[in-house]
């Protein structure tokens, strides 16, 4: 039914292994090769290397700014309440 950690830690170690090998040989070894080549058939423009991870980027700070938001307001309203039941 579940995956153990063991697994599930080995897999995610997996792709973020292949994640970066496809990132680096995309970014930093693609303009190496020649524009003919048919290695560049396997990968996108190379102005995405560059937009793909600052939009990323923008996500998940956006995304860790709105938790962090949303857990001080919610942090906020029970310090509120509380106050007003020790006041009733």
């Amino acid at each position: 039914m579940a995956v153990s950690d063991k697994a599930l830690g080995g897999s995610m170690l997996l792709v973020a292994a292949l994640v970066f090998v496809y990132y680096t040989t995309w970014a930093i070894l693609l303009p190496f090769f020649d524009t003919s080549s048919p290695i560049h058939d396997y990968f996108p423009a190379r102005e995405w290397a560059i937009r793909l991870p600052a939009f990323l980027l923008v996500v998940g700070l956006s995304g860790i700014g709105l938790f962090i938001g949303s857990t001080i307001m919610k942090e906020k309203a029970k310090k509120a309440q509380k106050a007003r039941l020790r006041a009733a």
